[in-house]
């Protein structure tokens, strides 16, 4: 009997971490303009500005201050895009752990086939959920960072 809970309990995990990889390749997929501006529009201008720094009239503290001063906006986006990711990633997780807690509730009840399907029904909604937010964060960094 133990070795049919631990089969149900390897596919059910299995078709958790399926789920969880939609979620990453629809970020990835929802993020990619985004990132591709970043590294390429943003690093750009900013390879472009960092070699107008580089004047012999210069000391080199003010080269680097000019420097420092062209990798402030690709900075500040990475910053922008991490912080967005992250809060993304912790109502995830705080959605997961719900369904985590109810499973829990349910082994200690004594329904554990019962508790199966209820975690992977949460789960699935919670992924669900997420993954329809997931447009409107990257319209948000789209918006922040002036790209069609």
């Amino acid at each position: 009997m133990e070795h049919i809970a631990a089969a149900q309990d390897r596919i059910v995990t299995e078709r958790i971490r399926r789920k969880l990889e939609e979620v990453n390749v629809e970020a990835q997929n929802q993020l990619s303009p985004i990132q591709d501006h970043v590294n390429f529009n943003l690093q750009q201008a900013y390879f472009k500005c960092a070699y107008e720094c580089f004047d012999r009239r210069r000391r080199q503290d003010e080269i680097n201050n000019c420097v420092e001063h062209c990798s402030v906006p690709v900075l500040e986006a990475n910053n922008f895009v991490e912080t967005e990711m992250a809060k993304f990633q912790e109502r995830m997780n705080r959605s997961l752990m719900v369904c985590q807690d109810k499973f829990e509730a349910a082994k200690l009840q004594q329904i554990k086939t019962e508790a199966i399907n209820d975690l992977e029904s949460c789960v699935n909604q919670a992924i669900e959920d997420n993954k329809k937010v997931l447009p409107l964060i990257a319209n948000r960094l789209k918006a922040s960072f002036s790209i069609n």
